[in-house]
């Protein structure tokens, strides 16, 4: 699946983050990947100057690494999406 770095690609990875136990927040800060991820409560902090591109190749990084499960989305179209982003490789 091809990454569209878009303002509508971003809304959806975002209704990921929406639909699931973590939290997005978009904050300024030193991350050294551009990221932090608390996992003990549960919240994802993505660097605010980002690009939209930077912020896009985040979230698929960040889903990754949490091992979202596709079938706990009540949403068709979530599990669908998520299940293709798994198989997605980044071009950076």
């Amino acid at each position: 699946m091809p990454i569209k770095y878009t303002k509508g690609y971003l809304d959806k990875l975002e209704d990921i983050f929406a639909a699931s136990e973590y939290h997005l927040r978009y904050e300024k800060g030193n991350f050294k990947s551009g990221y932090c991820i608390l996992k003990e409560t549960k919240i994802v902090i993505i660097n605010k100057y980002f690009t939209l591109e930077g912020k896009i190749n985040a979230l698929i990084d960040i889903l990754k690494t949490l091992d979202f499960n596709p079938k706990s989305f009540t949403n068709q179209k979530q599990q669908d999406f998520l299940t293709e982003l798994k198989q997605t490789e980044l071009k950076l």
